[in-house]
């Protein structure tokens, strides 16, 4: 069984955008800008925004944190918004989710210029990632192949099956997983909260990519040896630790582990990642824009 570290992945990643940096920097121009715009003062959205801001000072992004007011409105939003869209100093930006049940997300989403859209969630980018055309891809389906292509795991003819069919990771995973890529080429299923006798589709799965955010739902019983298993759940789970919870993926990793030939740890697997080819899209974005 190896482990599919998105840890170590994702800093070698970094290193690498660090590296592209420099050379930028050293040629006189300005490094990369990545902005994030949060709305209210949810606990995990700012953890997870704050991240992002250190991620962009390791590699040498210039970032600028924008917080507002739960109280905002959907206009006064969607004109920060264009005003970031306007803003030739920013390269790319996210406005993270969720945000307040007054605004509509995906009004803002739509605004959101899909030259700057570095979270790929634009219909725009997500169009072209579906015909297999350069574009933003959502950055957790887009850390979980960059695992699976530095791992060099096998996915051409296999069964993939993932869990969960949301527009930010479900969706274009099954789409990327099924592409004439490496990796790619695999046959997909695509099962739901609506799916009959999941567990037979699963002990069928050369690879099972989870996205449900039910904690251990996959059981070792329901996968065959050798399988390739994707944990993408983060759930919080009570416990009697100093902090009062730990992280649990969707998958009960201490027995499905030793049935694995690949498997990605919670937390330390796909998550890492995310943030990694969070400001691997940036640069793009940066290096787009300087051909214009």
């Amino acid at each position: 069984m190896i482990i599919l570290d998105g840890k170590k992945t994702s800093n070698d990643i970094k290193i690498e955008i660090s590296e592209s940096v420099k050379e930028i920097v050293a040629k006189g121009s300005r490094p990369p800008h990545l902005a994030a715009v949060i709305v209210g003062d949810d606990g995990a959205s700012l953890t997870y925004v704050g991240s992002k801001v250190r991620a962009c000072k390791k590699v040498g992004f210039e970032s600028t944190l924008i917080k507002l007011p739960k109280s905002i409105s959907e206009n006064e939003l969607l004109e920060k918004v264009e005003e970031l869209n306007n803003d030739e100093k920013i390269d790319g930006y996210i406005v993270q989710l969720p945000l307040p049940k007054h605004i509509d997300s995906q009004k803002i989403l739509m605004a959101v210029s899909p030259d700057k859209d570095v979270d790929g969630f634009h219909p725009t980018n997500f169009g072209k990632m579906t015909l297999g055309l350069p574009t933003f891809t959502s950055a957790t389906p887009y850390g979980i192949m960059e695992l699976l292509k530095r791992y060099k795991v096998e996915t051409s003819g296999k069964h993939t099956v993932v869990i969960g069919r949301s527009d930010i990771v479900g969706r274009p995973i099954s789409i990327l997983m099924s592409q004439k890529s490496d990796p790619g080429n695999s046959t997909v299923t695509l099962a739901h909260s609506r799916t009959k006798n999941i567990n037979d589709l699963t002990k069928q799965a050369d690879i099972i990519i989870s996205a449900l955010g039910v904690p251990n739902f996959i059981k070792a019983d329901m996968v065959k040896d050798g399988v390739v298993v994707i944990d993408v759940g983060i759930t919080r789970v009570p416990d009697n630790s100093q902090k009062g919870y730990k992280i649990v993926g969707d998958v009960d990793y201490e027995n499905v582990s030793k049935k694995s030939s690949y498997i990605t740890p919670v937390p330390g697997g796909v998550g890492p990642m995310t943030i990694a080819m969070l400001l691997m899209n940036c640069l793009k974005s940066y290096q787009e824009l300087l051909k214009t």
